[in-house]
């Protein structure tokens, strides 16, 4: 019983023991999160106002634009290919030359044409021959039927001769043309101004007028046509717009900003697309300088109309909630409020405001990272740094109060009350010895505040 009485003890003094330690460990952890928010809590920045950039509203006229993607494509493009059958013995243009229409391009082995050719005109010197002798016996054949020493029927037979022998020589002269014709297309020309692509035949060759493959293909630069499509709810304000003159059209280059060429709308498409509910629609371009080329992607703006007078503010100055677009605006003691707004159209630089803003307002076009509804606010210069003034910060964000203290001796603020002063921050670390609550050497201390720092 002794036994057992004693050894229920023990447990009993070790139970206390454990819990005893536990606890201790319990409030030693305690104290040292207490030591560390009131180390964030010294450090920690007052509430400053919010920095941002803003901008008035102007007034002035905007052009309305319809934004879509089209694909360069030129007017003319043509496969030469030869008319004859022949052996090319000249090739006289250099790919990727630009040819005038009628430029000689190859030439084609002539002498079995030009053979052809003059044997049509040998025939008919000798069916002209014959009839300017059969023209005298007809004479003949006449005088003796009107003395009526010869008998009228030969005469009526001499002048059948002669009329089917005049037939002949135009059927010679038809051979004749024939035959120059199909000699002349042994030069093979350019049918129209262009430019040159790359040679599919090379001298030499035997070429024939079935081919398919052509000699060369001739692509007209100059001007050049663009198609693109919009979508089918803009097929009334585009035919509306379109009655009134012509629609100017610009293109862009690969930046999507620069306009590298303005043309006219020169056709609009009369059905729309089922499978993508878009409407064809193409201009023309002058492509002064080439920067257009046939298959290219592009993107393209076509000019509908002109707002006149409207109010503009910066894209950035629009903003979108759950209830719609709003921007802030400053009102009296720089104070920060929330405006719904009607945008018309907007693009990369600017908004078009059909209500919500008068010119007079001042709104907001950066900083909105801190930023609600009642901020007060404080405006800054928009050729200030903005990692210094006009950055957004997260007010008490750095629990070493490293970038406070940095922050606040740049800006040169007065410490709000119950704040330490500057001088008071950099002299404790010094006076304590002791790091921030991270347990890195804070700003004001540097290396005297761990030379400083008592030895164990």
């Amino acid at each position: 019983m002794k036994r057992a009485r004693s050894s229920v003890a023990r447990r009993l003094v070790s139970i206390t023991i454990t819990l005893l330690i536990l606890g201790g460990l319990g409030y030693i952890g305690w104290m040292a999160m207490q030591q560390k928010q009131q180390a964030n809590n010294r450090f920690a920045r007052p509430d400053l106002p919010v920095p941002v950039l803003a901008a008035s509203p102007t007034i002035k006229d905007v052009p309305v634009y319809l934004d879509g993607v089209g694909s360069v494509r030129a007017l003319n493009t043509v496969t030469v290919r030869s008319q004859v059958d022949g052996k090319l013995i000249a090739v006289n243009f250099v790919e990727g030359q630009d040819v005038k229409q009628g430029d000689v391009l190859a030439e084609i082995d002539p002498a079995i044409y030009q053979a052809q050719y003059d044997q049509a005109v040998a025939k008919k010197a000798q069916d002209e021959a014959q009839l300017a002798n059969q023209k005298l016996d007809l004479a003949r054949y006449e005088q003796l039927a009107a003395s009526s020493a010869g008998s009228k029927q030969q005469a009526d037979t001499q002048r059948a001769v002669v009329a089917q022998q005049q037939a002949l020589i135009k059927a010679d002269q038809a051979a004749i043309d024939n035959a120059a014709a199909t000699l002349s297309y042994t030069k093979i020309v350019a049918p129209l101004s262009g430019r040159a692509g790359l040679r599919q035949v090379d001298k030499g060759n035997i070429i024939r007028a079935s081919d398919t493959t052509g000699l060369v293909v001739i692509t007209q630069l100059q001007p050049i046509a663009v198609q693109f499509s919009l979508p089918q709810q803009q097929i009334m304000r585009v035919n509306a717009a379109a009655a009134k003159g012509p629609l100017a059209v610009d293109v862009f280059g690969n930046d999507g900003v620069t306009v590298i060429d303005t043309g006219t709308l020169r056709g609009i498409d009369n059905q729309v697309d089922q499978t993508t509910g878009t409407l064809k629609l193409k201009a023309e371009f002058p492509n002064a300088k080439f920067q257009l080329w046939p298959g290219q992607f592009v993107n393209v703006r076509l000019k509908v109309e002109t707002l006149t007078q409207a109010l503009t503010v910066p894209t950035s100055a629009v903003q979108r909630g759950p209830a719609g677009t709003f921007s802030y605006v400053i009102g009296d003691g720089d104070i920060a409020a929330a405006h719904p707004v009607t945008v018309v159209q907007q693009n990369e630089s600017e908004a078009v405001i059909a209500s919500g803003l008068s010119p007079s307002d001042r709104v907001i076009t950066t900083g909105f990272a801190n930023l609600a509804d009642g901020a007060k606010v404080v405006v800054g210069r928009a050729d200030q740094a903005p990692q210094v003034d006009l950055a957004p910060r997260k007010r008490g964000r750095n629990p070493q109060g490293k970038d406070q203290a940095k922050d606040q001796a740049k800006e040169g603020s007065a410490p709000t009350e119950g704040a330490p002063k500057d001088g008071e921050r950099r002299r404790r670390p010094q006076a304590e010895g002791a790091t921030d609550a991270g347990g890195t050497p804070s700003q004001g201390g540097g290396e005297q505040g761990r030379s400083a720092r008592p030895q164990p």
